[in-house]
């Protein structure tokens, strides 16, 4: 089989389940599990494929392929696919995190009385994700952008009864909305400038100096608005948080390693366009920066176990940003899929930890460690990855991201950078230390295995996957994503590596002070910073100046247009309606006065004529004599006075 038609058959099998589970899912039993097997064989199917398309790239080959759909003008639209290194590597981020993520949704899902279309959803996404990855050009990506939207709103607001679900979807497609706004402006310009939707034709054009450099950096900033809204970075994140009202593996799937990473995913794809403008990158880089430290900040005061993972994506997903901003291509997409695996793992555990104990406030937990083994496992092995402790994956990407920061000679960016690795190594092992140490609050029990089987995969990943980009290699991860070019450092900087693992060690070593020995009083520690614990925990009020300077003051606007147009149309409909009654009565007043009048006086105007001619004809001829008289009387009378 050709590796084109292989390509095409990754997307397509998730799409043959959706339809397959959407119209026939409810006639297979729930309860057993059947619903989800298209879903889970497709899923598998994919996987596969892209691991032969990794080999295949790995020894060179790049599949590239379009076939025409329609013309409009001078611009051809067509349907194609697109497989090279950065592709070949997010289809195994986005295989492989979502067939595990699928075998655990059997048992977390279990008795769900929407169980077959959960898993029909599921698979329109991973469709819908592959099809991002695989497009050619701007006008397929902008299209499966937004079905990745969509299905991301279908999954977060799943438990659409629950008002906060239904409120959080709503919410998450808005805010996303206001960024592909944005992208599709910066898609169109590109298109209307270059006369095609062709990325290698685009990027080449950029390259070869055919767009001004005010261009650029307006179209860029654009594309980037999209990234921002998609990949919840400051100022468009607010909806990530909300997010977790899906269910936990969705929270795992698409708000941790799938979906949120697409912005950055087209920030990489895009790279030729925003490494020719400094201005484009350096916004890339400060927005990135800004978000990771902005988040990680307000991950160490909340309390609610997902919602310390959501800003912990934030953060991790502001990193990424910043690596790419500075230059650091390889940094950013390494990043990206060490990330996928240890984060996905953090929100199976957290659902493991949910469907255990019924309970996501940390505060109501503790001791978990000894019930739940290989949960507490492996959540700790995800710690230790994000948190960057050697020889687990985090290290080696963050390194890479650390040593990128460090070349763009920008100290403002690198002290964030530093701070924030600080930050996830403290607010990590807080939640660690609060929900798998201490002592007992509960029962619990440890989840059955068709949940635990994907944490242990996960826990391998986190483990070893970050090898591939070890800085001694001849052959790395650095070498296949730029192929060849000098996107990455060559060599370690062991300057670097000792800063992260003392940074990282601190981070751990002041949780453990605080959370476990107690050598600092918490309590104390939150009384004391005062105004600055209360501005992390509201989460700098975003929320609320957004409520008060845009959604309030939208909401009245809008009723008051509302009552406005109510008022007009209401009184044209009930002024209308006030002329059509008295035009009836005039109507009627007119047809009985007038009209019927008319034919009844005329009727009466004979009848009394004939009443009165009548009369004349008595019958004596006295009276005709007398008439007769009269008459001529009368002719005199007035021929006198004529």
């Amino acid at each position: 089989m050709e590796l084109t038609t292989l390509a095409f058959l990754i997307p397509l099998l998730p799409f043959a389940a959706f339809v397959i589970t959407i119209f026939f899912g409810r006639r297979l039993p729930a309860e057993r599990g059947l619903a989800a097997v298209p879903a889970i064989a497709a899923a598998a199917g994919s996987t596969l494929i892209s691991f032969f398309l990794l080999l295949k790239v790995l020894h060179g080959a790049v599949v590239e392929v379009s076939h025409p759909w329609f013309k409009v003008s001078e611009y051809l639209f067509t349907v194609g696919v697109s497989v090279d290194p950065l592709a070949a590597l997010m289809l195994i981020v986005v295989s492989v995190v979502g067939l595990l993520v699928e075998i655990y949704s059997v048992g977390y899902m279990h008795g769900d009385s929407r169980f077959s279309r959960y898993f029909a959803y599921i698979s329109l996404f991973v469709f819908s994700m592959y099809g991002l990855v695989l497009a050619n050009t701007f006008f397929l990506l902008f299209i499966f952008w937004e079905l990745v939207g969509l299905c991301s709103y279908l999954l977060i607001g799943f438990w659409f009864e629950k008002k906060s679900a239904a409120d959080a979807g709503k919410k998450a497609f808005i805010t996303t909305r206001i960024g592909d706004f944005g992208f599709l402006i910066g898609v169109l310009l590109l298109a209307s400038a270059g006369g095609t939707f062709q990325f290698s034709e685009l990027f080449g054009m950029a390259q070869a100096g055919h767009f001004s450099s005010s261009f650029l950096t307006i179209a860029t900033i654009c594309l980037l608005a999209g990234a921002v809204g998609k990949s919840a970075q400051f100022p468009l994140h607010v909806w990530l948080p909300d997010a977790m009202e899906g269910p936990t593996p969705i929270s795992a799937l698409i708000h941790a390693a799938t979906m949120v990473a697409a912005g950055v995913y087209m920030v990489a794809r895009c790279f030729p366009l925003f490494s020719a403008s400094a201005e484009a990158s350096m916004t890339v880089a400060t927005i990135g920066g800004i978000t990771a430290l902005f988040a990680a900040t307000i991950a160490c005061t909340q309390f609610d176990i997902k919602r310390v993972l959501a800003y912990s994506t934030l953060s991790q997903l502001g990193y990424m940003m910043l690596a790419l901003g500075c230059g650091g291509y390889v940094a950013g997409m390494f990043h990206l899929m060490t990330h996928a695996f240890f984060k996905a793992l953090l929100f199976l555990g957290a659902g493991s930890v949910i469907h255990a104990v019924h309970e996501q406030d940390i505060r109501e937990m503790g001791g978990l460690g000894g019930k739940m083994k290989v949960t507490s496992t492996t959540f700790l092995i995800a710690c230790l990855a994000i948190a960057g402790i050697p020889p687990l994956s985090g290290f080696w990407s963050k390194d890479e991201i650390l040593v990128a920061v460090k070349e763009s000679h920008n100290l403002g960016l690198y002290a964030i950078a530093v701070g924030g690795a600080l930050l996830t190594a403290f607010y990590m092992f807080r939640l660690y230390f609060l929900v798998f140490c201490g002592k007992e609050k509960g029962e619990a029990h440890e989840s059955p295995y068709v949940m635990a089987l994907p944490l242990v995969v996960l826990g391998v990943l986190s483990v070893c996957s970050g090898w591939v980009g070890l800085p001694w290699l001849e052959h790395n991860v650095a070498g296949f994503l730029s192929g060849g070019e000098a996107h990455g450092h060559h060599g370690p900087d062991y300057t670097v590596m000792g800063m992260s693992i003392l940074v990282a060690g601190a981070g751990i070593f002041l949780a453990y002070a605080t959370y476990i020995r107690g050598w600092i009083v918490r309590d104390a520690f939150s009384r004391r910073l005062g105004p600055l614990y209360s501005l992390l925990y509201n989460k700098y009020y975003v929320d609320e100046i957004y409520l008060s300077l845009i959604v309030r003051p939208l909401v009245s606007l809008t009723r008051a247009l509302f009552a406005f147009d109510l008022a007009v149309i209401d009184g044209a409909v009930n002024g209308s309606a006030r002329l059509t009654v008295i035009w009836s009565r005039a109507k009627k007043w007119v047809d009985i006065y007038i009209v019927d009048g008319a034919v009844n006086g005329v009727a009466f105007l004979t009848e009394l004529a004939g009443s009165v001619a009548r009369r004349t004809q008595s019958g004596y001829v006295q009276q005709y004599a007398l008439m007769i008289v009269l008459g001529l009387a009368t002719i005199v009378i007035l021929k006198l006075l004529l």
